[in-house]
């Protein structure tokens, strides 16, 4: 009865642990990017440095998933990894230069701009989910 779970269990541990490994290099590199500290200012309790960074990680997410589901390669899948964090660091440029504010914004704890790059990250990462063939 358990056979095909337990089959299957390799095959899920190395597609987790890539997406794992996936998902921390681009929260360390997004962090890099990003001209303040998320971690810091999630430590001293700002709301919209979580909103905006939890965002950026489903929108990073989302892609990976996908690309299981459709492709079922762990090479393929680290490739849309790859292209995922390329177009989740993208989205946060262009949300600089389309409103420079938002640079102060998130450290001063104002949640609409955090919403609002959340809002962004995540339906940037459906669509590119979406565009997984």
């Amino acid at each position: 009865m358990f056979d095909p779970l337990i089959s299957s269990l390799p095959a899920f541990a190395s597609f987790f642990l890539t997406a794992v490994a996936l998902l921390v290099a681009f929260l360390c590199l997004y962090v890099l990017v990003t001209p303040y500290s998320e971690v810091a200012l999630i430590r001293a309790g700002n709301e919209a440095a979580a909103v905006s960074l939890g965002g950026a990680v489903i929108g990073f997410a989302l892609p990976i998933a996908v690309s299981v589901a459709v492709t079922h390669n762990l090479y393929l899948m680290i490739g849309w990894g790859v292209v995922a964090g390329v177009v989740q660091l993208i989205t946060f440029t262009a949300a600089r230069i389309a409103l420079p504010r938002i640079n102060h914004s998130i450290p001063e704890g104002r949640l609409a701009s955090g919403i609002f790059l959340a809002s962004l990250s995540i339906g940037t990462g459906i669509l590119n989910a979406g565009c997984i063939i």
